[in-house]
């Protein structure tokens, strides 16, 4: 599956699968700081829905702490957004059966940004 994330989100998307530790927390680190402090974790994404070439994606998130008893939100939000913050906590990404089902195969979009060596800004390569 292939869709549009902004480049400075993939570049923090990127440094998690890649095991690189920025100097100071990305925003994605400090949301997920927070989470933590509030008792609350990422359990799963869900890409929900497309429409109009635009992803729509559910973050979920599951908040227990001795102040409150055990809550589970669902939050709409940007896939690109779940993603950076479902990698840092070793989340499942999911997607809606239907939402899978029609999109096209980018199979080889992806052995062709492999072949070609894809890096990032910093020159890096960018892992697949």
């Amino acid at each position: 599956m292939v869709f549009y994330i902004e480049p400075a989100i993939g570049a923090s998307i990127n440094a998690v699968l890649s095991g690189q530790k920025p100097p100071r927390p990305l925003t994605h680190d400090l949301f997920v700081q927070v989470l933590g402090a509030f008792g609350a974790r990422v359990t799963h994404v869900i890409i929900s829905k497309v429409e109009d070439e635009i992803f729509y994606a559910h973050l979920h998130l599951s908040a227990e702490n001795e102040i409150m008893e055990k809550k589970i939100i669902d939050a709409d939000a940007r896939p690109s957004d779940c993603i950076a913050l479902a990698v840092r906590q070793e989340a499942p990404i999911m997607f809606v059966k239907s939402v899978w089902d029609q999109q096209p195969d980018m199979t080889h979009v992806l052995e062709e940004l492999r072949n070609e060596g894809m890096t990032d800004e910093g020159g890096d390569d960018i892992p697949f």
